[in-house]
Parts: C-alpha cells; structure tokens; sequence
C-alpha cells in the first residue's frame, strides 16, 4: 500500500488489546505503517507487538493516554486514518466493569458520530458482538474469559439465550473492510453466528468431550441482530467450528484450561 512513493500510515488506539492486536498484524501484513497507542510500551505484555511479522520496520508504539489530548495528537501525527479501538478505563474501580465498558463504547460511539457530523469528518463504526478466537495478547479479556469458563465449568447452569459470536480476525477484517471502501458510512453490525447457549454447549462438547460444562439451563429471550450491511460491502466469516477449535487450542497453549 502506498501512495506518492511512501506507505500508508495509520493509528490504532489501544494497540495491545484483543481485537486491536489482530488489526495490527492484518495491517503490517498488508503494508501499513502503524501507529500503535499503549499505556508503556517498554511493558513485557505488549511484546507480542513487536514479534509480528514486519512490526521491526513498520510499527511504532507511542506511549498514550487516550483521555489525553497531546498524548493521542502526537501518535496520530503524520497519519491518513485512526483505527480507534482502545476504550478508556477508570483509575477505580467499578461496580460492573463489563456494563461500565459497553457503556463507555457506546457514549464514545455517539459522541464520534455527532462530532463528525458537525465537522465533515469521515467516521464509519464497526460494532461486533461477543468477539472469540485466538488471542495475541497475554491476558486474557473479557470475551475469551467467558468461552474458558464455559470450558471449565465455572457454573452449574447458564441461561439459555441466543449468544450472537464473532471471530476475532473477522472483527479485524470488517474494521480494514471499512477503511479502505469510500463508500462505507454509518454504522455496521459485525456479528456472523447466532447461536443458543445449549447448541453452542453442544458443539463445544462434540470438539472436546472431555471438559467440564454447564449441567442446567435456564430460558431467555431471543434478540435477532443482523450484520446485512457489511456483508454487502463483502465482508465474509469464517464457520463457527473454527473460531472454536483455534480458541481452545490457543487456551491449551497458554495454560489457561489447567486446574479447576
């Protein structure tokens, strides 16, 4: 990717988090030069940043508060487009960290739309459901959290709502698809499978029958959402089995599936 002789440049916020570490791979694997923004960039978690592919050339890691405003104007300097993934987290603690994040990425959401708006900012959104796969990271979030303790059997009974699912690296492609097509705008759903916890309890046992898993359900109500709109832009996914089966290999891996 280049244009007038040199490589596009972008910015991802909040580099080395989940999603935000696979759209950093897909965009050094595709030429760009990034901009990643992470709170210490000498800190060992985000080291799986400079192992990817190309990141020694093309990747620069800025120190950054995203509540801070010379902090963000110093790493977006030089940039064509941002990539605002990261999500800012309070110096205490919440009550519900989970709600407090959804509630944090919608208020951020809204205020993005309305400010360009106002200004003929060119701001497209990409809002995925639970996101699972693989991660890059050492830590673990909150999405893979869940699917672990599916796995290990960290409650008797769960209820037995439609859980909408999306790979991680299908996240990352939605949010490149978007960047790169002029005729993108609004905001898109990115969610590929829909699934209830029963069924879904069900294909992770005929994958692996060995572990522990939840034993009662409870019913809940339905919630249909649809991801029309990216598919027509030709946004694609990978099948369910594999999102799956490279997850847990890459919880086998780490360590994460030992004990109770």
């Amino acid at each position: 990717m280049e244009a007038m002789g040199e490589k596009k440049r972008v910015c991802v916020t909040g580099a080395g988090g989940f999603v935000a570490s696979w759209l950093v791979k897909l965009l050094l694997s595709k030429g760009y030069i990034v901009h990643g923004t992470v709170r210490d960039p000498s800190d060992e978690k985000n080291n799986h940043l400079k192992k990817l592919d190309n990141a020694s050339e093309n990747l620069l890691l800025f120190k950054a508060d995203v509540l801070d405003y010379n902090n963000v104007v110093s790493a977006i300097a030089g940039c064509e487009g941002v990539f605002h993934v990261a999500c800012p987290v309070p110096s205490t603690k919440v009550p519900n960290p989970e709600n407090w994040y959804c509630l944090a990425k919608t208020l951020a959401e809204s205020e993005a739309l309305e400010y360009a708006e106002k200004n003929g900012l060119d701001v497209v959104t990409v809002l995925p459901c639970m996101v699972i796969g693989p991660m890059l990271q050492s830590t673990v979030n909150a999405s893979s959290l869940f699917l672990i303790n599916v796995l290990k059997g960290a409650r008797e009974s769960v209820e037995n709502s439609v859980r909408h699912l999306v790979d991680v690296r299908d996240v990352a492609d939605a949010l490149l698809l978007m960047y790169e097509k002029p005729d993108a705008s609004g905001r898109h759903i990115c969610a590929s499978h829909s699934i209830r916890m029963r069924d879904m309890v069900d294909m992770l046992k005929s994958l692996y029958p060995n572990y522990k898993y939840p034993k009662n359900f409870t019913e809940a109500a339905e919630t249909a959402i649809s991801s029309r709109k990216l598919q027509m832009l030709g946004w694609k996914c990978r099948p369910l089995e594999e999102s799956f089966v490279d997850s847990v290999e890459c919880y086998q891996a780490a360590g994460l599936l030992n004990g109770d």
